[in-house]
């Protein structure tokens, strides 16, 4: 289809020089990930395609916690498309309210398609890549990997989510092994408990290395 194919070279463009863990790759997994969901599912596919290939496009954590940008740059993308506005309207709500937020963010919009892309984003962070994608993300922001003495916030606000600095490790139970209970669709959640199981699998490494253990 040809609206997919002008959208991939949009996102690599747009993406070019994004962190590791936000970039054209992290789409790209992301995309493959809706469309093995998007097999088992009754849904609208290009809606699907379009809202994984657009749902960071530009990441509020890398636009000073804007969160309008990201909407605002698919929609001048997709008009110049000549992408219906019903299309339009379904593809910038997904990406309004995929995100995780702390897990206090209750979702305004409710759709298939929106849970499928959702699952899909959610794998990315779970399992061996997730667990890259965390310490990427800390060493880009220079937090520290693990500090015993700061315990991890198991329920903040949204906006003490976005503003968090705490310890790499942390992330893992403020977000990443909640995930697992979030997930919308029945293969979101085959796959999700495999990754999930592979996290604890390496927090249990970690820490028997911290601590000197043979």
């Amino acid at each position: 289809m040809e609206i997919i194919a002008h959208t991939i070279r949009f996102v690599k463009e747009q993406l070019k020089n994004a962190e590791g863990g936000h970039d054209w790759f992290h789409i790209e997994r992301v995309y493959k990930n809706a469309l093995l969901i998007a097999e088992g599912e009754d849904c609208d596919i290009t809606v699907v395609k379009l809202g994984a290939l657009l749902h960071d496009i530009a990441d509020s954590k890398f636009h000073n916690g804007d969160e309008s940008v990201g909407p605002k740059t698919a929609r001048t993308f997709l008009e110049a498309q000549n992408v219906t506005e019903e299309t339009i309207l379904h593809v910038i709500a997904i990406i309004e309210n995929i995100s995780f937020k702390g897990g206090n963010f209750e979702q305004q919009f409710r759709s298939k398609e929106l849970e499928i892309v959702q699952d899909a984003d959610r794998l990315d962070a779970l399992g061996a890549i997730g667990i890259a994608r965390t310490f990427n993300y800390g060493g880009f922001k220079n937090r520290t990997l693990y500090n015993p003495e700061i315990a991890p916030k198991l329920s903040q606000s949204k906006e003490e989510y976005k503003k968090s600095d705490a310890p790499t490790i942390n992330h893992f139970y403020e977000k990443l092994l909640l995930l697992k209970d979030k997930m919308n669709t029945d293969t979101g959640k085959k796959i999700a408990k495999k990754r999930h199981d592979f996290m604890i699998h390496f927090l249990a490494q970690f820490y028997a290395e911290w601590d000197g253990e043979a």
